[in-house]
Parts: C-alpha cells; structure tokens; sequence
C-alpha cells in the first residue's frame, strides 16, 4: 500500500527524532507532505529534519515533553502556524517499561499512561478543528499488545488498548464528519525504545516468548508506509480501523 500524492499536504509527527516516528515521518515526505516533527530528543529532531528536507520537503521542528497536555496543545498550534493547515495527525510516540506488576512505581505507570494515551488524546482534541477543514486523518500507534496480554508489560498494554478503543470511539463519533481514524498495530521492532529495555529480574522469558515473533521482528519502515498510506486520502475507505502489522503474533 502507497500513500496517494501529499504535495501540498502538511502532517504533525510525534516521537519523530528516532525509530518509527523518523520513520513516518520520511514516508510522509516520500509522499510530499510537509512535516511538523515533535519529540523531546532535540539532537534526533535535526537528523530527522535534515533527512526530510533531502527529499524535497520542508519540515518543522518543535522539541516538547507530550506528557503534558499543554505542551500537546501547543505542538497541535506550531504545526498549523509553520504550514497553514493541518492534514493529517501521526500518533506515534509511546514508552515502554517492562516490570512486575507488584513492583511499578507510581512515576513509571503514570508517565505511560500520560504519554501513550493522554497525549495522543489531547494531540486529537486540538487537531480535530483543523482536521474537519481539510477532510483530514489521525493515525495512532498501538501496538499487538493492545490486542493480547503480554506479561511484565501491563501499563503499556492498558493504555495501547486504551489508544485502540479510543480510535473507534472517535471514528463513531465523527462518522458523519470529514475525519478519519485508525490505528496500527506493530509487533516488535527494532527501534531505541527496543534496545533499551530492561527486563525484571527475575524475568520468565518463557512468558516473554509467548509475545514475541515466530517470523522475527517487524520491519520499522513497513509499519511507517502503512502509517503514510492511512494518513493519505489512498486511504478514504478505512474508518475505525486497527490494522495488525505482526508477523502473526496476534493470530493465535
């Protein structure tokens, strides 16, 4: 699947600075989008924007901490004032942290929830007037852990399910509205997030096993052509959809 031609199209990026949200972000490019990239690590933000502008497009950088609904609001508003509009809104920054339940603290559970659901909630909510003005998408990132328990990962799986069944409330809400909704959900990849995990431990890799590829991880850039693909108006028939890129993880 290819997005159609973006030229003249703009999309915000979150987690743009490494991994699937670099990622996403030089597909949209490919496509001809314009590109508001946003993540806290500044010195990935310039790697990503220089590799944006080689492939002909311009691109915004807006280094902010999404954990804090303020800061959504106004990546939403640097992103509308840098290009004029707003055609597509790419939810793809999240974190991870692999622990016993029992042994979680406060600080961890709550920084998941604040930016693997709450931001991409506020992101949408100050995306939605622009959206409507241009027949616009949201594409959010979960992840094959929204759609089976995976073990030592319950924050992270709580608040992917949670971005998942938001997306088809929202498409249910906005079903007779110029607005689109998805959701794609990878299985492991190798990303920074990937390489840095710490396990417990006393981790049961056997447990970890049971979520983890027959086939291997999956590929960073097939998931950020999917994301493109969904945020582009190739995509007009799709609506409330979570579409599994996972090797078959989820599949029984």
């Amino acid at each position: 699947m290819k997005p159609s031609d973006m030229k003249g199209k703009s999309a915000l990026v979150t987690g743009a600075a490494s991994g699937l949200g670099k990622g996403t972000a030089l597909a949209l490019a490919r496509a001809g989008a314009d590109v508001c990239i946003v993540d806290m690590n500044a010195s990935g933000l310039e790697e990503t924007a220089s590799a944006v502008r080689e492939l002909g497009a311009k691109t915004h950088i807006h280094h902010t901490d999404l954990s804090k609904a303020e800061n959504c609001r106004a990546a939403i508003a640097a992103a509308v004032q840098a290009f004029g509009r707003l055609d597509a809104l790419c939810n793809v920054a999240g974190i991870i942290v692999f622990t016993n339940a029992h042994e979680m603290v406060q600080a961890d559970w709550e920084k998941t929830i604040a930016v693997n659901l709450s931001a991409p909630f506020y992101l949408i909510q100050g995306a939605i007037p622009h959206l409507l003005e241009v027949n616009g998408a949201v594409v959010s990132v979960t992840s094959s852990g929204a759609i089976i328990g995976e073990a030592y990962l319950g924050a992270y799986c709580a608040s992917k399910a949670g971005l998942m069944h938001l997306t088809r409330a929202l498409s249910m809400e906005y079903m007779h509205k110029p607005i689109r909704f998805n959701a794609v959900a990878p299985g492991g990849m190798i990303t920074n997030i990937a390489a840095n995990i710490k396990m417990p431990a006393d981790v049961n890799y056997d447990l970890v096993k049971r979520f983890s590829g027959l086939r291997g991880v999956v590929e960073v850039d097939d998931v950020a052509e999917l994301i493109a693909f969904l945020a582009s108006d190739a995509a007009r028939g799709y609506h409330g959809a979570c579409i599994s890129i996972d090797k078959g993880i989820t599949a029984g």
